[in-house]
């Protein structure tokens, strides 16, 4: 399979950096709507996939199915083309670094995007996932609901997601986009799609099933389990003997927690994560400096 060079995806991510800064708003909207709606696609996938599995008997198993689907989203965001801010914490700020875009560019991206990111990721978790009943639907033995495994789960995401400490959370998220920001450079090394499916699918895999905090699917998962949870169906169910018994998880998560506990640090760690260890150390090694010395480095790999 074909790749481009280091240095060559270096010159290549500060370029389209610039592309992106220079979008019209109206398609940065759009792009950022279907790029949240996407990864949102993903991550319901993940539920679906993972969710009925009984975690006590097949332990991490579970984690490995979820991470095994979830790079769905990344790849059509990728392949099909999308504006997502977290892959976009890494170019903006290589074309920030090698100066070929302003500060304002960058802010004007980053907030465009993320708030369409956020409006794609919960149209999919109100209307996709809730409203049309796939995350609610129950498993009956004689006509009595004895489980709600993918609700259940979706609460039990959103709970975790929002009891973490901030420290935590924002460490977590800036792993996390350590290897998002990787597999879309990879991504852009590769030029065929079979390649840049692989080089998506490792990194997203090892970021989910490694329990990773990533911003835009967690303007799905908190959502849908805050949707989920306090469906009437759900809270009548959490009441049951038998939920009672299998400790059931009652909503805990609100909107508040979640800006504040979970996407606030994680966003500023995915920022880390992107702009950071991928941005900042390949700009440093690959486009700082003399031309002669990018030559030397990239016959050097």
């Amino acid at each position: 399979m074909a790749s481009k060079s280091p240095s060559e995806v270096a010159v290549g991510m500060a370029q389209l950096g610039v592309t992106k800064a220079s979008l019209p708003p109206g398609k940065m909207v759009l792009l950022g709507f279907l790029a949240g709606a996407y990864v949102a696609l993903g991550g319901l996938l993940a539920v679906r996939a993972s969710g009925a599995l009984p975690k006590e008997l097949l332990g991490s198993l579970q984690r490995l199915v979820f991470g095994g689907v979830f790079p769905v989203g990344l790849m059509m965001v990728i392949i099909a083309g999308a504006e997502l801010v977290t892959g976009n914490f890494m170019t903006q700020s290589l074309a920030f670094l090698d100066r070929k875009i302003g500060i304002d560019g960058v802010m004007r991206n980053w907030a465009l995007v993320y708030l369409s990111n956020f409006t794609g990721a919960v149209f999919v978790a109100f209307v996709l996932a809730y409203l049309s009943g796939i995350i609610m639907e129950p498993v009956k033995v004689g006509g009595v609901v004895t489980q709600m495994p993918w609700a259940t789960f979706a609460v039990g995401i959103a709970n975790a997601k929002t009891a973490l400490p901030w420290s935590q959370a924002f460490l977590r998220g800036a792993g996390c986009n350590w290897f998002v920001a990787l597999a879309v450079w990879m991504a852009f090394s590769a030029e065929d799609i079979i390649g840049k499916m692989l080089a998506i699918w490792w990194p997203i895999m090892a970021f989910a099933a490694i329990g990773f905090e990533h911003s835009v699917a967690n303007m799905f998962f908190v959502p849908l389990g805050i949707f989920a949870g306090g469906d009437p169906a759900y809270v009548a169910f959490a009441r049951t003997p038998q939920a009672l018994a299998a400790q059931v998880p009652v909503l805990r998560a609100t909107w508040k927690t979640f800006f504040s506990n979970n996407l606030i640090p994680v966003t500023l760690g995915n920022i880390v994560g992107a702009g950071l260890f991928v941005g900042m150390a390949y700009w440093y090694v690959y486009l700082k400096g003399e031309k002669g010395d990018v030559a030397k480095v990239s016959r050097a790999v």
